[in-house]
């Protein structure tokens, strides 16, 4: 019999210790836990390279931040294995040790401690063979509709059964997508408004000169006018010109407001590490 590896990633350390039994008791099911989306991505990193990777994560959508998403980051413990003195597992639970060298709290997002939604994307980009499922206090179609496009698998009810539970596991270990049905329509309007901004910062981009894109490239990257200028040979007077293109083209008062319209289109981060720029020649 196959058997399905489950980490469970919560810093609610009852109700993580009580799914973590409730699954372990299934014949085909091992289980393991963290506390936090660092210690998950160690924990995932350590079993890869054991060669027993994971195959489902079950992730807190509100992982390292308060329970309605909207007040202050929790203080999360470096990695909670949920285990007995010394790492002693309880109810077949397998546990990871309780520190490593890269303690600390949840990495900061926007000012905030990294939660759940943030996790599934670093899990897809480091372990994209992992099937994420995200585990939420309440239906939030906005919320659920940011998941699945940074690749979860699923959405579930933290109250639901654990029948339920098990269904989801199973089904996207088949490749299916689970949303509770209340949430399908909203999701999918959400879905689809994303793609309409997404358009229409395209549209925008797509209105600027070359080297304006340029220029936002290094804006994206978090460079300042100087720092624009001495990359781009340009003086400090130029580049806040361009800046000011950038910003009036793309209809946005702030650097804040332009970084994240063309992240949505896409732009991504010009590359400060190997990218050679051309002096002079048709960008200027």
């Amino acid at each position: 019999m196959a058997r399905i590896r489950v980490l469970v990633v919560d810093d609610h350390r009852i109700f993580a210790e009580s799914l973590a039994a409730a699954l372990a008791a299934e014949q085909d099911v091992d289980v393991a836990a963290a506390g936090s989306g660092p210690a998950a991505l160690r924990c995932l990193e350590r079993a890869a390279a054991e060669g027993r990777r994971f195959d489902i994560l079950l992730v807190d959508a509100d992982l390292g931040t308060a329970a309605d998403g909207t007040g202050p980051p929790l203080p999360v413990p470096a990695e909670m294995a949920y285990g007995g003195a010394n790492g002693t597992p309880h109810n077949g639970i397998h546990s990871g040790p309780h520190s490593g060298p890269h303690g600390g709290p949840a990495r900061a997002v926007n000012g905030r401690a990294a939660d759940g939604i943030w996790l599934v994307g670093a899990v897809r980009s480091t372990q994209p063979g992992v099937r994420t499922v995200v585990l939420a206090e309440r239906d939030d179609p906005r919320r659920a509709a940011v998941a699945l496009q940074a690749g979860a698998s699923g959405w579930v009810a933290k109250d639901c059964s654990l029948v339920r539970l098990l269904a989801v596991i199973r089904g996207v270990l088949r490749e299916e997508t689970h949303l509770p049905p209340a949430l399908l329509t909203g999701v999918l309007r959400e879905l689809t408004a994303a793609r309409k901004h997404r358009t229409e910062s395209e549209r925008l981009v797509e209105s600027l000169t070359p080297r304006e894109r340029e220029v936002l490239r290094c804006m994206v990257a978090g460079l300042g006018r100087k720092a624009v200028a001495e990359r781009l040979f340009l003086s400090p007077h130029t580049v806040r010109t361009h800046m000011q293109n950038v910003l009036g083209k793309l209809g946005v008062h702030s650097t804040l407001a332009a970084v994240a319209l063309a992240r949505r289109a896409g732009v991504g981060p010009v590359d400060l590490a190997g990218e050679i720029v051309e002096r002079g020649g048709q960008l200027a």
